[in-house]
């Protein structure tokens, strides 16, 4: 009987899944709107009661994306205020979309991996994953181990597109 050889495993290729890439946090907002007066003013003294009586406590381990909703001027000081208070309570957050708290998040991730893991390395990065913003997590992941890997390639280990190759 022959045995089964994973050719893919003997050939050195470092394969990449963006799923690996994924958080596994909570995404919870924090919508400004909800605390403007007729939904449509800020008023820093209510604002304020709002944040020193907020249970800032619920998003710790989350990840946040604080947003307002509808279409008002809000001063750079209450998303800074806001942001005193996920910081102080755990939470990893953002300042816009949820898209965007996603891509922080990716590339959040991506900066842990050890570089030294695909130094000189053959790098596939596979492009199907259930991931927010696939096209911003494989250029951020270029960017990150490029300077490092040998080549990388788009795809398969058996149908490849190459990106780059170190001369």
């Amino acid at each position: 009987m022959t045995e089964i050889v994973n050719r893919v495993k003997e050939s050195g290729l470092i394969s990449i899944d963006l799923a690996d890439y994924k958080s596994t946090k909570e995404l919870v907002s924090v919508d400004i709107a909800d605390v403007l007066w007729q939904g449509l003013v800020l008023k820093e003294k209510m604002f304020r009661t709002w944040v020193k009586e907020h249970d800032w406590s619920a998003y710790a381990d989350k990840a946040v994306y604080v947003i307002c909703s509808v279409d008002a001027i809000i001063p750079t000081w209450a998303f800074m205020l806001i942001g005193s208070n996920l910081q102080h309570s755990g939470a990893f957050y953002v300042i816009g979309s949820k898209v965007d708290l996603e891509k922080s998040l990716i590339k959040t991730r991506i900066s842990e991996d050890n570089l030294e893991d695909y130094r000189d390395g053959r790098v596939i990065i596979k492009g199907c994953a259930d991931i927010s913003s696939p096209e911003y997590a494989m250029s951020e992941l270029v960017r990150y181990i490029q300077p490092v890997a040998k080549s990388i390639m788009y795809g398969e280990p058996c149908s490849t597109v190459p990106v780059f190759k170190r001369k």
